[in-house]
């Protein structure tokens, strides 16, 4: 299974994906071995849709908001921003996937609203996404309205315009040489640990941890159908199985990868890590409110996805936030004492 990614060969997300390849081969006792590409090495990641639709390669690994431009509702499975405005978080949003009816709205958009020949599966979570790099500090709004900033495309970058900020989408491998071009003044990716590796911290000083645009931040694993529909039933259920493996190895990758990474851009790279100011919470949260209601209303998928989401929030939302509750204060309490 040839696999093209959306990712340099340094990314750590390329990295699991390798492992992802390693597992399917192993379980497989290597009837199925998966040839794990870079960005580019096909096509560019925003043609990877195209590339698997169409059998160019049969697999790929991207993010299900960079089809937005074909159905808005694409956003809401890898990138629902502000948490859907409804409070999922990263393992909520997984929840309201796996438990909750969102992978069969998942293989529905591929399969009734996009009409792709493709079999769909969410295998990184790898979010919250930093707010992003900047070449200067900002304190405001109005700080931000001169820049050229990259982010997502789709309608994360709408709800930034809603905002009244400028946006510039590319890859994760064009963001640095845009940055040392004067191309954009700021910048956002996935995390320390990608980022540095992409080398941020050599054009940009100043980071922002706290971001809502990617609060939950999910890539996907798309399979050629008919390359799929040709396995025998042992190896889908091992791919499968490689899938959630790779899922929870995410999870542990990004706690500890992204915090040894953030200690090393602080003591070794001079880059200062500042909270986003809170104005952008409030402005975000409007935007986003009013950019998903003008999408609900001239796309009924959207709605019906959003409403899925949100019956669910309304259940998930009050005990998971209570919970994550005590995971802040039990640190907090640790990092203050420290602080004394």
């Amino acid at each position: 299974m040839k696999l093209q990614t959306g990712v340099p060969s340094a990314s750590i997300y390329f990295e699991l994906m390798k492992n992802f390849g390693e597992r399917v081969d192993k379980m497989s006792n290597g009837r199925l071995k998966v040839e794990v590409l870079p960005d580019g090495a096909v096509v560019g990641a925003f043609g990877i849709l195209d590339a698997v639709d169409k059998g160019v390669v049969d697999g790929g690994f991207a993010w299900t908001h960079y089809w937005s431009g074909k159905n808005s509702a694409a956003a809401l499975f890898s990138n629902p921003a502000s948490g859907s405005g409804v409070g999922l978080d990263q393992v909520s949003h997984m929840a309201w996937l796996k438990n909750g009816g969102g992978d069969q709205l998942y293989e529905r958009l591929f399969t009734e609203v996009l009409k792709t020949n493709i079999k769909p599966f969410m295998i990184q979570p790898m979010g919250p996404d930093p707010f992003g790099w900047f070449k200067k500090p900002i304190n405001s709004i109005a700080d931000m309205k001169p820049m050229k900033y990259r982010s997502p495309p789709g309608l994360t970058a709408e709800i930034f315009k809603e905002m009244g900020l400028t946006t510039v989408a590319m890859p994760g491998s064009e963001i640095v040489p845009a940055a040392q071009r004067g191309v954009i003044d700021a910048a956002e990716w996935i995390g320390p640990a990608d980022d540095m590796i992409l080398g941020f911290q050599n054009v940009f000083k100043h980071y922002y941890l706290q971001g809502l645009h990617q609060s939950t931040d999910v890539a996907e694993l798309l399979i050629n159908k008919t390359f799929w529909d040709k396995l025998p039933a042992d190896l889908k259920v091992i791919v499968e199985t490689a899938v959630s493996a790779t899922i929870a190895e995410t999870y542990t990758f990004n706690v500890y990868r992204n915090a040894v990474a953030l200690e090393k851009l602080k003591k070794d790279h001079g880059v200062t890590v500042h909270d986003t100011p809170k104005e952008f919470f409030t402005a975000f949260q409007k935007a986003t409110a009013v950019v998903y209601t003008r999408e609900s209303e001239k796309n009924p998928f959207f709605k019906e996805v959003l409403e899925s989401q949100r019956k669910f929030a309304g259940i998930v939302v009050p005990y998971w936030t209570q919970i994550n509750g005590l995971y802040y204060n039990i640190g907090a309490t640790v990092v203050n004492s420290k602080k004394k």
